[in-house]
């Protein structure tokens, strides 16, 4: 393996990683202010959840610790890790602009918060689920830039399983809540790819 284009590759990750700790904290000390009227937590959420977390965050990160599994290791790319650093920078903007837009409506879990509103503006203005997108675009990413099949695609393997047992749920959710304001929005926006899903 070329440990000089491996290294950058796994310190772009690094940074991506810092990147998204340091945009969601604010926001999560902020939340955590605002009282919640309703809660939907489930146990396939957590399974969700832990995915993603595993999958985005854990999986990857212990393989450029340790450099295991070396066995499903391949050879990097420079046009692998600038498509996966192109992908990880709009995924960071995406995540940014995302808790902006959603200020004290945001939650880590499917909650609703007091006063809480509709958000259609900002990349909801595209797609309803653009956290969504972002982690998509993560999962993308580290695919580009970990050169090991099992580090680099458990990204997009925790994305898939945390989208398919929670964004049903979330759009029941808003539905109960805003009826047909929502509905209307559905009817304007995709799910997390504008234009196309």
């Amino acid at each position: 393996m070329n440990l000089s284009v491996a290294a950058v590759s796994e310190v772009v990750w690094v940074l991506g990683i810092v990147a998204w700790c340091i945009i969601r904290y604010p926001f999560e000390r902020r939340a955590k202010r605002v009282p919640i009227v309703s809660n939907r937590r489930t146990g396939s959420e957590a399974v969700g959840l832990a995915a993603a977390l595993a999958g985005l965050a854990i999986v990857p990160g212990f393989y450029v610790a340790t450099s295991w599994p070396a066995a499903a290791d391949y050879a990097p790319r420079l046009w692998a890790i600038v498509i996966g650093t192109i992908l990880l920078c709009a995924a960071m903007w995406v995540f940014r602009r995302t808790h902006k837009q959603l200020g004290r409506n945001w939650s880590i879990t499917l909650e609703i918060r007091k006063q809480h509103e509709l958000i259609c503006a900002g990349p909801y203005s595209l797609v309803r689920h653009p956290m969504y997108t972002s982690f998509l675009l993560m999962g993308l990413s580290q695919a580009f830039l970990l050169s090991n099949w099992v580090a680099g695609m458990a990204g997009l393997i925790g994305f898939g399983v945390l989208f398919i047992v929670r964004v049903d749920k979330e759009e029941r959710m808003m539905l109960e809540v805003f009826g047909p304001r929502y509905r209307a929005y559905m009817a304007k926006t995709k799910r997390i790819i504008p234009y196309l899903y």
